[in-house]
């Protein structure tokens, strides 16, 4: 009779463990489960960033185009200046 209450006790001490790291699993669980989301929300963050940074890219080459096209006609405008003689 000692002996089964002796394996009940092993038992019992056996399923508590088997609680014990179930719970620690779903608290790592949830953890992790935070931090993807959290990552999702960086990649989002970080993919409008790209876009916005694309965008300012294409921006810019188009004012440098503008730029040159600028520079070109102002230093036609002083060529023809110079044509006056003044």
């Amino acid at each position: 009779m000692t002996t089964e209450l002796e394996r009940i006790k092993i038992l019992e001490g056996k399923i508590g463990q088997v609680v014990d790291h179930v719970h620690k699993l779903s608290t790592e669980n949830e953890k992790l489960r935070q931090q993807l989301k959290e990552f999702r929300t960086e990649k989002k963050e970080f993919e409008e960033s790209t876009r916005k940074i694309a965008r300012m890219d294409e921006d810019m080459k188009k004012f440098e185009g503008e730029r040159d096209i600028i520079k070109g006609k102002i230093e036609a405008i002083i060529g023809q200046i110079d044509q006056l003689g003044l």
